[in-house]
Protein backbone atom coordinates (compact mmCIF):
# COMPACT_ATOMS: atom_id res chain seq x y z
CA UNK A 1 0.00 0.00 0.00
CA UNK A 2 1.44 3.29 -1.01
CA UNK A 3 2.22 5.75 2.05
CA UNK A 4 -0.26 8.82 1.90
CA UNK A 5 2.82 10.92 3.20
CA UNK A 6 5.03 10.10 0.96
CA UNK A 7 2.76 10.48 -2.19
CA UNK A 8 1.81 14.41 -1.03
CA UNK A 9 5.78 15.17 -0.64
CA UNK A 10 6.20 14.07 -4.11
CA UNK A 11 3.37 16.18 -5.38
CA UNK A 12 4.82 19.14 -3.36
CA UNK A 13 8.10 18.67 -5.13
CA UNK A 14 6.76 18.58 -8.56
CA UNK A 15 4.57 21.90 -8.11
CA UNK A 16 6.18 25.15 -8.06
CA UNK A 17 6.62 26.51 -4.65
CA UNK A 18 7.87 29.06 -2.31
CA UNK A 19 11.67 27.97 -3.22
CA UNK A 20 11.48 29.31 -6.92
CA UNK A 21 9.17 32.62 -6.37
CA UNK A 22 12.31 32.92 -3.41
CA UNK A 23 14.81 32.61 -6.35
CA UNK A 24 13.15 34.72 -8.78
CA UNK A 25 12.68 37.84 -5.98
CA UNK A 26 16.18 37.48 -4.75
CA UNK A 27 17.23 37.83 -8.06
CA UNK A 28 14.65 40.77 -8.73
CA UNK A 29 16.29 42.76 -5.00
CA UNK A 30 20.14 41.76 -6.34
CA UNK A 31 19.51 43.57 -9.60
CA UNK A 32 18.22 46.15 -8.07
CA UNK A 33 20.92 46.21 -5.57
CA UNK A 34 23.26 46.42 -8.36
CA UNK A 35 21.88 49.44 -10.34
CA UNK A 36 21.17 51.09 -6.76
CA UNK A 37 24.99 51.03 -6.52
CA UNK A 38 25.62 51.48 -10.15
CA UNK A 39 23.59 55.16 -9.65
CA UNK A 40 25.17 56.04 -6.57
CA UNK A 41 28.74 55.18 -7.62
CA UNK A 42 28.28 57.37 -10.46
CA UNK A 43 26.73 60.00 -8.34
CA UNK A 44 30.30 60.06 -6.25
CA UNK A 45 32.47 60.10 -8.58
CA UNK A 46 30.67 63.50 -10.34
CA UNK A 47 30.27 64.59 -6.99
CA UNK A 48 34.13 64.14 -6.00
CA UNK A 49 35.21 65.06 -9.72
CA UNK A 50 33.03 68.69 -9.92
CA UNK A 51 31.04 67.16 -12.52
CA UNK A 52 27.84 67.63 -10.89
CA UNK A 53 28.30 71.27 -11.30
CA UNK A 54 28.41 71.22 -15.16
CA UNK A 55 25.83 68.16 -15.34
CA UNK A 56 22.61 69.64 -13.52
CA UNK A 57 24.13 73.48 -14.69
CA UNK A 58 23.96 71.81 -18.34
CA UNK A 59 20.44 70.51 -17.57
CA UNK A 60 18.66 73.50 -16.41
CA UNK A 61 20.31 75.85 -19.09
CA UNK A 62 18.22 73.15 -21.67
CA UNK A 63 15.34 74.30 -19.22
CA UNK A 64 15.90 78.12 -19.31
CA UNK A 65 16.05 77.66 -23.47
CA UNK A 66 12.82 76.55 -23.01
CA UNK A 67 12.12 80.21 -22.11
CA UNK A 68 9.91 79.50 -19.32
CA UNK A 69 12.00 81.25 -16.52
CA UNK A 70 12.44 84.95 -17.22
CA UNK A 71 12.97 87.92 -14.86
CA UNK A 72 9.69 90.23 -14.28
CA UNK A 73 10.29 93.25 -16.06
CA UNK A 74 9.03 96.00 -14.00
CA UNK A 75 6.58 99.21 -15.27
CA UNK A 76 9.36 102.03 -15.20
CA UNK A 77 6.35 104.57 -14.40
CA UNK A 78 6.66 103.38 -11.14
CA UNK A 79 8.21 103.79 -7.98
CA UNK A 80 12.28 102.49 -6.63
CA UNK A 81 13.93 102.41 -3.67
CA UNK A 82 17.03 103.86 -3.69
CA UNK A 83 19.94 101.01 -4.81
CA UNK A 84 22.92 102.44 -2.65
CA UNK A 85 26.45 102.39 -4.15
CA UNK A 86 28.62 100.74 -1.26
CA UNK A 87 29.35 97.60 -3.42
CA UNK A 88 32.89 96.95 -3.77
CA UNK A 89 34.44 94.65 -6.10
CA UNK A 90 37.85 94.16 -7.81
CA UNK A 91 38.36 94.05 -11.53
CA UNK A 92 41.11 91.31 -13.31
CA UNK A 93 43.73 94.39 -13.32
CA UNK A 94 43.63 94.53 -9.20
CA UNK A 95 41.64 97.46 -8.95
CA UNK A 96 38.57 98.08 -6.45
CA UNK A 97 35.45 99.32 -7.82
CA UNK A 98 32.12 100.32 -7.05
CA UNK A 99 28.87 101.54 -7.94
CA UNK A 100 29.99 104.88 -7.83
CA UNK A 101 32.39 104.56 -10.08
CA UNK A 102 29.10 103.45 -12.95
CA UNK A 103 27.01 106.31 -11.72
CA UNK A 104 25.08 108.02 -14.75
CA UNK A 105 24.92 104.48 -16.64
CA UNK A 106 22.60 101.17 -16.61
CA UNK A 107 24.39 98.73 -14.65
CA UNK A 108 22.99 94.67 -14.79
CA UNK A 109 24.85 93.14 -11.47
CA UNK A 110 25.43 89.54 -11.24
CA UNK A 111 26.02 87.59 -8.33
CA UNK A 112 27.20 84.11 -9.06
CA UNK A 113 30.21 81.28 -8.46
CA UNK A 114 31.73 78.74 -10.56
CA UNK A 115 30.50 75.68 -7.90
CA UNK A 116 26.66 77.24 -8.67
CA UNK A 117 24.71 75.07 -11.55
CA UNK A 118 21.88 77.84 -11.90
CA UNK A 119 25.00 80.31 -12.66
CA UNK A 120 26.00 77.99 -15.19
CA UNK A 121 23.08 77.52 -16.66
CA UNK A 122 21.92 81.36 -16.91
CA UNK A 123 25.74 82.19 -18.39
CA UNK A 124 25.13 81.71 -22.21
CA UNK A 125 21.55 84.39 -21.93
CA UNK A 126 23.57 86.73 -20.03
CA UNK A 127 26.27 86.69 -22.63
CA UNK A 128 23.89 86.70 -25.67
CA UNK A 129 22.53 89.98 -24.12
CA UNK A 130 25.72 91.62 -23.35
CA UNK A 131 26.41 91.20 -27.28
CA UNK A 132 23.38 93.03 -27.99
CA UNK A 133 24.91 96.39 -26.33
CA UNK A 134 27.79 98.78 -26.87
CA UNK A 135 29.37 101.64 -25.12
CA UNK A 136 27.30 103.96 -26.78
CA UNK A 137 24.13 102.51 -25.12
CA UNK A 138 25.25 103.39 -21.73
CA UNK A 139 24.78 99.80 -20.09
CA UNK A 140 27.09 98.20 -18.01
CA UNK A 141 27.78 94.99 -16.95
CA UNK A 142 28.95 93.58 -13.63
CA UNK A 143 29.20 89.92 -13.18
CA UNK A 144 31.22 89.67 -9.68
CA UNK A 145 32.02 86.40 -8.22
CA UNK A 146 32.13 85.27 -5.21
CA UNK A 147 34.36 82.30 -5.79
CA UNK A 148 37.13 81.94 -2.92
CA UNK A 149 39.74 82.41 -5.68
CA UNK A 150 39.25 85.19 -8.56
CA UNK A 151 41.49 82.78 -10.62
CA UNK A 152 38.97 80.35 -10.28
CA UNK A 153 36.36 82.61 -11.96
CA UNK A 154 38.65 84.24 -14.74
CA UNK A 155 39.16 80.88 -15.76
CA UNK A 156 35.60 79.46 -15.77
CA UNK A 157 34.98 82.64 -18.04
CA UNK A 158 38.30 81.95 -20.31
CA UNK A 159 37.56 78.04 -20.55
CA UNK A 160 34.04 78.80 -22.49
CA UNK A 161 34.50 81.65 -24.23
CA UNK A 162 32.79 84.02 -22.33
CA UNK A 163 34.04 87.90 -23.29
CA UNK A 164 32.01 89.36 -20.72
CA UNK A 165 34.17 91.29 -17.97
CA UNK A 166 34.32 89.73 -14.46
CA UNK A 167 35.32 90.77 -11.07
CA UNK A 168 35.78 89.88 -7.80
CA UNK A 169 33.74 90.55 -4.31
CA UNK A 170 35.24 92.02 -2.15
CA UNK A 171 32.51 94.03 0.54
CA UNK A 172 29.33 95.99 0.55
CA UNK A 173 27.51 98.52 3.24
CA UNK A 174 24.67 97.17 5.19
CA UNK A 175 21.61 97.08 4.00
CA UNK A 176 22.30 96.83 0.38
CA UNK A 177 22.25 93.91 -2.15
CA UNK A 178 21.58 91.81 1.15
CA UNK A 179 20.28 88.80 -1.38
CA UNK A 180 21.46 84.77 0.14
CA UNK A 181 20.75 83.58 -3.16
CA UNK A 182 23.19 83.02 -6.01
CA UNK A 183 23.00 84.08 -8.37
CA UNK A 184 20.95 87.19 -8.07
CA UNK A 185 20.55 90.25 -10.55
CA UNK A 186 19.70 93.40 -9.68
CA UNK A 187 19.14 96.11 -12.40
CA UNK A 188 20.44 99.89 -11.40
CA UNK A 189 19.19 103.21 -13.05
CA UNK A 190 21.89 105.72 -14.02
CA UNK A 191 20.81 107.79 -10.74
CA UNK A 192 21.03 105.17 -8.47
CA UNK A 193 17.51 103.39 -8.42
CA UNK A 194 17.06 99.81 -7.99
CA UNK A 195 14.80 98.64 -10.69
CA UNK A 196 14.97 95.31 -10.62
CA UNK A 197 16.33 92.37 -8.68
CA UNK A 198 15.90 88.26 -9.58
CA UNK A 199 16.73 85.91 -6.90
CA UNK A 200 17.74 82.75 -9.29
CA UNK A 201 18.30 81.84 -12.40
CA UNK A 202 16.42 83.66 -15.77
CA UNK A 203 17.08 83.98 -19.70
CA UNK A 204 18.26 87.57 -20.03
CA UNK A 205 18.77 87.41 -24.11
CA UNK A 206 15.11 88.19 -24.71
CA UNK A 207 14.09 91.17 -26.87
CA UNK A 208 11.62 92.76 -24.33
CA UNK A 209 14.06 92.72 -21.71
CA UNK A 210 16.82 94.39 -24.16
CA UNK A 211 14.09 96.57 -24.30
CA UNK A 212 13.79 97.34 -20.62
CA UNK A 213 17.54 97.93 -20.00
CA UNK A 214 17.92 100.39 -22.56
CA UNK A 215 14.52 102.26 -21.97
CA UNK A 216 15.86 102.59 -18.74
CA UNK A 217 19.38 104.07 -20.14
CA UNK A 218 17.49 107.03 -21.39
CA UNK A 219 14.14 107.44 -18.95
CA UNK A 220 16.18 107.91 -15.57
CA UNK A 221 19.51 109.67 -16.71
Amino acid sequence: MDNPTTESNNHNKNRPGNGSKTGIFTKGRKKSLIQWTVLIAGAAILYLTGLHTEVIGTMQRGLLATGIIQPDIPDLEGDFPEAGRDLFFMDEEGSVQSLHDYEGEVIFINIWATWCPPCIAEMPSIQGLYNRFDQEDNVAFLLISVDEKFDTAREFMENRNLEMPVYHYRNRAPGIFESTVIPTTYVVSPDGLLLMEKRGFAKYDTDAFESFLKEASTRFN
